[in-house]
C-alpha cells in the first residue's frame, strides 16, 4: 500500500486516475499535504495549522538534496534561489514561481510562506528582509476580503518582482492587477467589504474614531449595516495592529496614514447618504443624512455644497457654455457610489506605488541583477451570480492554464520532434481557442465590449446580443434564453454563466470633470494626489517621478483605456515576464467546499485533477525530459568534471563528460542534450564534490602562502628591533662617555680653584658622614626596560587572552610594518562620520531622547563597543544600556547575556520609526522600544530587557562630544547672582549626569552647591529662555507624534449633529408606537 503514498507521483506504478487520487488521500490522511510530480509541487489545504513551518523546518531545506527531504514548499524556494544563483546544473537565470488553484486553494498562504524562506535564504542583516515581508499583510488588509468560497479571498492580483544582487535582496516591487472596486459598495449574501474596514472599526481607540469621525460600524451601509461577532472583535483589533506596525516598517509617514484613514472614513460617511426629491423634482439630501454630507466633506477634506452639486448633477462644457444636467435619485445613488468605488481604488493604487517607491532599489543602474518573481494571482471563480469581476479572473486563470499547458506540454514536446527524438505524444487539454474567443481582435469578447463601451446608448443587452450572434458556432460559448443578459462560457475548469449587467458601465469606469477636480483642489494633500496622479496603461497608479515618462498613459487624455483593455494589457505583460524566466509550478487543491480541516471530497478534488490536467503532467514529467541544455551551454557549464583544459564546446565533449558520470536515461538531440528531472541534481551533486575538493586545495594553499609571508615579515619585524636596540645601546655608550667626560672636566675645575687659593693654618674639619651610594643613570634603566616582560592589554573579563598577546611589542611592529598608505585617510574618513552622527544626533534625536532636560539612565551616549562591555561585565543577566553608532546615524543596544554581551543595532526608518536590525516591529521612540522589549524578547534568541545600566560606573560613559547639547550655559555659570538661584537637595542621578557633562579640566566639585544643571539653571533669563524652548519642543513633539484630519472641527461638529438626528428620529419613532423599528434597521445585521 505504501506504493500509492509515493512521495512523487511520477513513480507510480500504475498511472491512472484512482491510483492519483489514493495517493494523495492517504497523504492528506497523514496530514502530509505536499507531493511531487517531477519537479511540480501540489500542495492541499489542510485547513488548518500544521508544525511544518518552524525555524528548524527551515533550516533543514536550506541547500538541501530533494531526494533527502519530504516534499515541501519550502524545497520550491530553495530550488528557485539555487537556480537563480546558478548551483543547480544551469547557468544563472531569472526565476518564476507560479502559483495556481481554485480560490481558497491555498495561494495566498502559500505565497507567504515562499517569501519568508526567500528571505531565510537570502538573509543578510538588512532591514530590507523584514519590510519585503510586511508587505503581504498590508497589501492583505486592502485586497482580501471574505467571500463565499474563501474568508481570506484575494480580491485582487499580485506579481511580486524581488531584486537580488549576488545572494542578497537589494529591491522589490509590486504588480497589482485588476482591485474588485465594486465590493466596496456592494457585497453579496455571506460575504464582506474589504478587510481594512472592519480592522479600522474594531482597532482604533475611541478617541481615534471620534478624530477620524467613526460611529457604530451597524449604522454603515456599505458594510451591509452588520459587524463581526463579539469573539471576532479581538481578532479584527489585533489586525489592525498588524496593518498599522506594517505601515511603520514599510515606512509610510504619520500623517499619511492619518489622511489615509480619514479617506476610508469618509467613503463609510458618503455610503450614507441618501437623496429624495423636492417639490420642483430636483434632488436634495435626506433630512437624515445631513450629518453624513457634511462628514463625508470634512472626512474628504472638501467644501459640502460642491460635493452636493456633484452628487446631484452633471456639469459638462459645450461650445464654451457650461450645461448642469440634474440627477435622478438612481443617477445620484450610482455617482455616489462610483465616487466611493474609484476613491478606494485610487487609495490601494496609492499603497502599492509607495511600497514600490519605499522597497525600491538603492543601487546604480548598470548594477547586474537577478530577479525571482512571485505570482499569487485570484483563484478561478463559479458563482451563483458571476459578473464583469469574475469574467476578468477566469480570463487569468485561463492566461495561467495556457502558460502551463505551453511550457509542461507544448514547447517540450515540439522540441523531441524538431531534435529527432523518439516519442509518443502526450495528448492534453488546450485551452488557447478560449483565449482566442476572449482576446482576439477585433471580435474578440474584450473588444467587443470597448466596441460597445464607446456608445452611450448602448445597453447591456446590446452587448450580449452582440456576443450571441458573433460566438453562437463557437464550442466555447452557449447562448442563454433568458429575459436577463446572460450567457456561457465553456473555460477550461467547467461551465461559467455570466450576468451581463453592469458590464458596459464597469468597463467604462469613468469620473465626472466635476468630481476631479473638486478633489484635485481638496485640502487632505493626499486625495489631492490620488486624483492628480497619472494611471498607466495597465490601469495603476504611477508616481509623480514618472509623469513626464509617460505622457500618452496621463488620466486627462482624451483616450483613456477601458478596464477590459487595462487588463488586458497587463496581462500582455505579466506573460512576457513570466516567459523570459524559468518557472516553477505550484498547483493548490482545495479538499472541501466547507472550509473544514480534515475533510476531503473526492469529487472535488477529482475535478481539480482533471482540468488542471495533472495525469497528462505525471505522464510528461515520468515519460519527459524537462531538462533540454544545448551542447554549447552543457559543455561550458560541466567541462571541469572531464579535468581538462581547452575542451571544444561540441557534441562529442558533451558526450564525453556524460561517460565520466554514471548517469543514465539521458538522450542526446541534433542540437542539444535531453534529461530527466533527477538529471540536474546528479550533476549539481558532482560539481559539488570538486568545488569542495577546491576549497580544501585553495585553503592549504593559502596557509601556506600566507606562512611564508607571515615568516617573512616576522624575521624583518626582529632584524628592525635588533637594529633599534644596537643603535640605542651605542646612543646609550655616547651619552655615559659624555658625561665622564664632563664630570672630569668639573673635577679638574675644582682642583684648579683649589690650586689658586692662599695657604691658611689647618682648620679641623667635622667628621665625615658615611658615603650615600651612587644614583643609577637613567639611561640605563631606559636600556634595561626595553627589554623588559610585555605587559599585557587591559581585557574584558567575558574573554580569554589569546596566545599574540604575549608579544604586543612584536605585534604592534607588525601592525604598522603591514599598515597601507591610506591609513591617515581613512582616520579622517572615520573622524567625519564621527562629527557627522554627533549633528544628526544634536539636531534630530535630542529632543526625542532627553526628558526634561535629562537622558534615560539606560542611554549612554556614544563610548565604544569595548566600553559598553566593560559597563556590562559584573552586571546580571538582562542588564542593557543604549549608545549612539559611532560610524552610523542610529543607534546600539548592548545586552548582557548568559555567555557574552550582545549588540544589537537599532535602525532609523526613514518615518522616523525605530526598529531593531532583524525585528518586525516599528517604535515611535526609544523609551517605546524599551518598554516593548522589557515584555517581548529580541529575536532570535527572545532576550528580555530587565535591569537598564545606570551612570554609576568606574569609567565613565564618552559623553565629551554631547556636553553642549543641553548644557551649553554651563561655561558662564561661575558669574551668576547667587539670589536668582534655587536651591533644592541635589539628586545624585543628575549630579552624576552633571559630572559627565562638564567641560575639560573643570571640577565639578566647585558647583557641587548649584542644583543640578540638566534640570535647572540658575540664571533667570537662561531658564526663561529653556522653558519657552522646552515648551516649544513639547509642542512640537505633541504635533509630530498626534497629526489630526485638515478639517476635524467639521468631522466633529458633524457627528454630533448625526447622532442628534438619530436621537430625534428615535424618540419620532417611538411616538408612532413603531417600537420594532430602531435607527437604520434595514441595515441592522448579525452574521451568523
Amino acid at each position: 500500500m505504501e506504493e500509492h503514498f509515493q512521495e512523487d507521483l511520477a513513480c507510480l506504478s500504475d498511472l491512472d486516475e484512482k491510483s492519483l487520487l489514493e495517493s494523495l488521500t492517504g497523504r492528506f490522511s497523514r496530514n502530509h499535504i505536499y507531493t511531487y510530480i517531477g519537479d511540480i509541487l501540489v500542495a492541499v489545504n489542510p485547513f488548518k495549522q500544521l508544525p511544518l513551518y518552524e525555524k528548524e523546518v527551515s533550516e533543514r531545506y536550506k541547500c538541501h538534496e530533494k531526494s533527502s527531504l519530504p516534499p515541501h514548499i519550502f524545497a520550491v524556494a530553495d530550488r528557485a534561489y539555487q537556480s537563480m544563483l546558478g548551483r543547480l546544473g544551469t547557468g544563472p537565470k531569472n526565476q518564476c514561481i507560479v502559483i495556481s488553484g481554485e480560490s481558497g486553494a491555498g495561494k495566498t498562504e502559500s505565497t507567504k510562506l515562499l517569501l519568508r524562506q526567500l528571505m531565510e535564504l537570502c538573509r543578510a542583516n538588512s532591514q530590507l528582509e523584514q519590510q519585503i515581508l510586511q508587505v503581504n499583510p498590508l497589501l492583505e488588509a486592502f485586497g482580501n476580503a471574505q467571500t463565499v468560497m474563501n474568508d481570506n479571498s484575494s480580491r485582487f492580483g499580485k506579481y511580486i518582482q524581488l531584486r537580488f544582487q549576488n545572494s542578497s535582496v537589494k529591491g522589490a516591487k509590486i504588480n497589482e492587477y485588476l482591485l474588485e472596486k465594486s465590493r466596496v459598495v456592494h457585497q453579496d449574501e455571506g460575504e464582506r467589504n474589504f478587510h481594512i474596514f472592519y480592522c479600522m472599526l474594531a482597532g482604533i481607540s475611541p478617541q481615534d474614531k471620534e478624530m477620524y469621525g467613526l460611529l457604530d460600524p451597524t449604522q454603515y451601509r456599505y458594510l451591509n449595516g452588520r459587524f463581526v461577532q463579539d469573539d471576532m472583535v479581538q481578532h479584527w483589533s489585533a489586525k489592525y495592529s498588524e496593518v498599522s506596525n506594517a505601515m511603520d516598517m514599510v515606512g509610510f509617514e504619520e500623517q499619511e496614514k492619518v489622511d489615509m484613514m480619514t479617506i476610508l472614513a469618509g467613503i463609510l460617511s458618503l455610503g450614507n447618504i441618501t437623496f429624495e426629491t423636492t417639490d420642483s423634482d430636483a434632488l436634495k439630501v435626506s433630512e437624515k443624512s445631513q450629518g453624513w454630507l457634511k462628514a463625508t466633506a470634512g472626512q474628504f477634506g472638501v467644501q459640502e455644497e460642491e460635493l452636493l452639486r456633484c452628487l446631484t448633477c452633471t456639469m459638462s462644457v459645450t461650445r464654451g457654455e457650461s450645461i448642469h444636467r440634474l440627477h435622478n435619485q438612481q443617477q445620484a445613488e450610482d455617482a455616489r457610489d462610483s465616487i466611493a468605488k474609484v476613491v478606494y481604488g485610487r487609495v490601494f493604487g496609492w499603497i502599492v506605488s509607495k511600497i514600490n517607491e519605499l522597497l525600491s532599489l538603492k543601487l546604480d543602474s548598470d548594477v547586474a541583477l537577478s530577479e525571482i518573481g512571485i505570482l499569487d494571482i485570484f483563484g478561478f471563480e463559479n458563482f451563483a451570480v458571476n459578473r464583469f469581476e469574475q469574467l476578468c479572473i477566469n480570463l487569468a486563470n485561463e492566461q495561467l492554464q495556457y502558460f502551463f499547458n505551453h511550457h509542461i506540454f507544448l514547447m517540450e514536446q515540439n522540441e523531441y520532434k524538431e531534435e529527432g527524438i523518439q516519442w509518443e505524444t502526450i495528448t492534453f487539454k488546450d485551452n488557447k481557442p478560449i483565449l482566442d474567443l476572449f482576446l482576439t481582435k477585433p471580435i474578440g469578447i474584450l473588444s467587443l465590449l470597448d466596441e460597445q463601451s464607446a456608445f452611450p446608448q448602448a445597453t447591456d443587452g446590446n452587448f450580449v446580443d452582440k456576443l450571441n450572434s458573433k460566438f453562437k458556432a463557437s464550442p466555447h460559448f452557449e447562448v442563454v434564453k433568458s429575459h436577463s443578459p446572460l450567457f456561457t462560457i465553456v473555460h477550461y475548469a467547467g461551465k461559467v454563466q455570466y450576468n451581463a449587467s453592469g458590464f458596459l458601465e464597469k468597463n467604462r469606469d469613468n469620473i465626472p470633470a466635476n468630481i476631479r477636480a473638486l478633489f484635485i483642489n481638496s485640502v487632505t494633500p493626499l486625495l489631492s494626489v490620488l486624483f492628480a496622479a497619472t494611471i498607466s496603461r495597465t490601469g495603476t497608479l504611477m508616481p509623480r517621478k514618472a509623469k513626464l515618462q509617460a505622457v500618452d498613459d496621463n488620466f486627462n487624455s482624451t483616450r483613456k483605456q477601458s478596464v477590459g483593455a487595462q487588463f488586458k494589457h497587463s496581462l500582455a505583460v505579466l506573460m512576457e515576464k513570466m516567459f523570459a524566466a524559468s518557472p516553477h509550478f505550484v498547483r493548490c487543491i482545495k479538499p472541501n467546499s466547507s472550509k473544514l480541516p480534515d475533510q476531503l471530497d473526492s469529487k472535488l478534488v477529482m475535478d481539480q485533477l482533471r482540468y488542471n490536467g495533472l495525469l497528462e503532467t505525471i505522464r510528461i514529467r515520468r515519460e519527459g525530459f524537462s531538462w533540454r541544455p544545448f551542447f554549447k551551454e552543457f559543455a561550458q557549464r560541466y567541462s571541469i568534471l572531464l579535468l581538462k583544459p581547452d575542451m571544444p564546446l561540441d557534441k562529442e565533449s558533451c558526450i564525453s563528460i556524460l561517460n565520466t558520470t554514471e548517469l543514465r536515461g539521458w538522450k542526446c538531440g541534433s542540437s542539444r542534450l535531453f534529461f530527466k528531472y533527477w538529471h540536474q541534481e546528479e550533476l549539481a551533486r558532482l560539481l559539488e564534490r570538486l568545488g569542495k575538493a577546491a576549497v580544501v586545495i585553495q585553503k592549504n594553499y593559502r596557509a601556506m602562502s600566507c606562512r611564508r609571508k607571515y615568516l617573512v615579515l616576522l624575521a624583518e619585524v626582529r632584524r628592525q628591533q635588533q637594529a633599534q636596540r644596537e643603535r640605542e645601546m651605542e646612543e646609550e655608550m655616547r651619552m655615559r662617555q659624555k658625561l665622564l667626560e664632563e664630570e672630569e672636566r668639573k673635577r679638574q675645575l675644582l682642583m684648579e680653584q683649589e690650586n689658586k687659593r692662599p695657604v691658611s693654618p689647618p682648620v679641623p674639619l667635622p667628621r665625615k658622614k658615611k658615603p650615600e651610594p651612587r644614583p643609577r643613570s637613567i639611561f640605563t634603566g631606559i636600556a634595561q626596560s626595553l627589554h623588559l616582560a610585555p605587559v599585557p592589554r587591559p581585557r574584558s573579563k567575558q574573554f580569554e587572552a589569546t596566545p599574540f598577546d604575549n608579544d604586543l611589542q612584536e605585534s604592534s611592529d607588525l601592525m604598522k610594518l603591514l599598515g597601507q598608505p591610506g591609513d591617515e585617510e581613512r582616520a579622517k574618513e572615520k573622524r567625519k562620520k564621527r562629527n557627522n552622527t554627533i549633528r544628526w544626533f544634536k539636531e534630530t534625536q535630542v529632543r526625542k531622547v532627553a526628558r526634561n532636560g535629562t537622558f534615560p539612565c539606560w542611554f549612554h551616549g556614544m563610548i565604544t563597543r569595548r566600553q559598553a562591555e566593560d559597563l556590562l561585565i559584573d552586571k546580571p543577566l538582562g542588564c542593557f544600556l543604549i549608545r549612539v553608532g559611532q560610524s552610523r546615524e542610529g543607534y546600539t543596544l548592548t545586552y548582557r547575556g548568559a555567555d557574552r554581551s550582545r549588540h544589537y543595532m537599532i535602525e532609523m526608518q526613514s518615518n522616523g520609526k525605530y526598529v531593531i536590525l532583524g525585528e518586525d516591529r516599528a517604535h515611535s521612540s526609544l523609551p517605546d522600544l524599551v518598554q516593548y522589549h522589557t515584555q517581548v524578547g529580541i529575536k532570535p534568541l527572545m532576550e528580555l530587557l530587565t535591569i537598564p545600566c545606570g551612570q554609576q560606573c568606574d569609567h565613565e560613559p564618552d559623553y565629551e562630544e554631547l556636553k553642549a547639547i543641553v548644557a551649553p550655559a554651563m561655561m558662564n555659570s561661575s558669574s551668576v547672582d547667587s539670589e536668582e538661584a534655587i536651591y533644592e537637595e541635589p539628586d545624585q542621578v543628575h549630579l552624576k549626569l552633571q559630572r559627565l557633562f562638564l567641560p575639560p579640566g573643570q571640577n565639578p566639585g566647585l558647583d557641587g552647591n548649584k542644583p543640578p544643571v540638566l534640570k535647572r539653571v540658575s540664571d533667570r533669563r537662561r531658564r526663561l529662555e529653556a522653558a519657552e524652548l522646552e515648551h516649544k519642543a513639547e509642542e512640537e513633539t505633541e504635533h509630530i507624534g498626534r497629526p489630526v484630519p485638515r478639517l476635524y472641527p467639521s468631522i466633529r461638529l458633524a457627528m454630533r449633529e448625526i447622532q442628534q438626528i438619530q436621537q430625534q428620529f428615535s424618540a419620532s419613532q417611538e411616538q408612532t408606537a413603531v417600537p420594532s423599528h430602531k435607527p437604520w434597521g434595514p441595515w441592522r445585521k448579525k452574521d451568523s
